[in-house]
């Protein structure tokens, strides 16, 4: 999508969409093609998931402590 497209879905200025560009391309997140007049983003895919990997590391999500199963015992009563 071009930044015109992108600021429309987000009702944000294109102003504000080409700061947020700005730090993405420095962050290596997206990647502009320029067609005449017009810039394209593409997400950068590797990166994208490299950075949430780290992210999600980082606040030990997905890694869910693996739970033992729990034996349910009844405890038997002598017959009478």
């Amino acid at each position: 999508m071009n930044a015109g497209d992108l600021a429309e879905q987000y009702d944000v200025s294109k102003p504000t969409m080409s700061t947020h560009f700005a730090a993405l391309k420095e962050a290596d997140l997206i990647t502009p093609e320029r067609d005449g007049v017009t810039i394209y983003y593409h997400l950068n895919i590797t990166v994208a998931e490299e950075t949430l990997a780290t992210l999600m590391a980082l606040l030990e999500m997905g890694n869910a402590p693996e739970k033992k199963p729990v034996a349910l015992s009844r405890k038997k009563e002598p017959l009478q």
